[in-house]
């Protein structure tokens, strides 16, 4: 596959920054699109020039670090995947792909496509904790019974890797999906109880604190997530943070 990239190029915090082309050949489609980047970069380096700075650690779907925005689309065309898990058999031979950093206040670029999430680290900070009784009278939490669906439901919103898609993908760069999904783990379940109240009411606060835009309910965070996380977060955070200040 031979392909136009056009990347955003930005050598600090300060600086401009300015969309680059570059081309691209011999990209094999069962590439992912990180291995696409590092033969970009390869050559880039032999050449004497800077290579593309860009996050990432696992490269299996789960830490989150690999946050790219393909073609107007967070994590790129594909649904259900990381930048990572995403192959070049899902575009075209001559193709020109456009690959850009988040966009959101709350996430200024560092470098290239590099941003800081560590907004998303402080909303958790928080409040995203349980308490647990270690002094000798610990109870096995595999013996407090739970509801199916509640568990179920707990373990999908736990599933959230702290990407930052639904902030990148929403036109008001809202985090109430990812804040929804942290509230959630914890709500659904009898260990989360004990905190419930500061928890939401800190992590809200923290999420407004941080810059981050209200939800306008358009849907396209869920659309764009990598695992699916579910609007009804949303919804349950809203009623947790009711519940929370009206008890307050």
């Amino acid at each position: 596959m031979d392909l136009t990239l056009k990347i955003w190029r930005q050598k600090n915090a300060n600086d401009k920054g300015k969309m680059v082309d570059y081309q691209i050949s011999d990209i094999s489609p069962d590439m992912s699109f990180l291995e696409m980047l590092d033969v970009l970069n390869n050559e880039l380096i032999e050449k004497g020039d800077a290579p593309v700075s860009f996050d990432h650690d696992c490269r299996e779907g789960i830490c989150g670090s690999c946050s790219l925005y393909i073609n107007g689309e967070a994590h790129g065309p594909d649904r259900l995947v990381t930048t990572c898990q995403l192959h070049m058999r899902t575009f075209k031979d001559g193709e020109t792909i456009v690959i850009e950093p988040w966009r959101a206040k709350a996430f200024p670029v560092i470098k290239d496509l590099v941003v800081d999430r560590t907004a998303f680290d402080r909303i958790q900070q928080a409040g995203g904790f349980i308490s647990v009784n270690t002094s000798g009278n610990t109870i096995d939490a595999n013996t407090i019974p739970i509801e199916k669906e509640d568990a179920d439901n707990a373990f999908m919103a736990a599933t959230c890797i702290g990407c930052g898609a639904c902030v990148a993908s929403c036109k008001n760069s809202s985090a109430m999906l990812f804040v929804g999904a942290k509230v959630s783990q914890f709500a659904l379940l009898p260990q989360g109880q004990i905190e419930a109240t500061d928890r939401v009411l800190n992590m809200v606060k923290q999420m407004d604190e941080e810059g981050f835009g209200n939800c306008t309910n358009t849907g396209a965070c869920e659309v764009e997530c990598p695992k699916g996380i579910s609007l009804e977060n949303i919804a349950r955070l809203n009623r947790e943070y009711l519940s929370a200040s009206l008890k307050g």
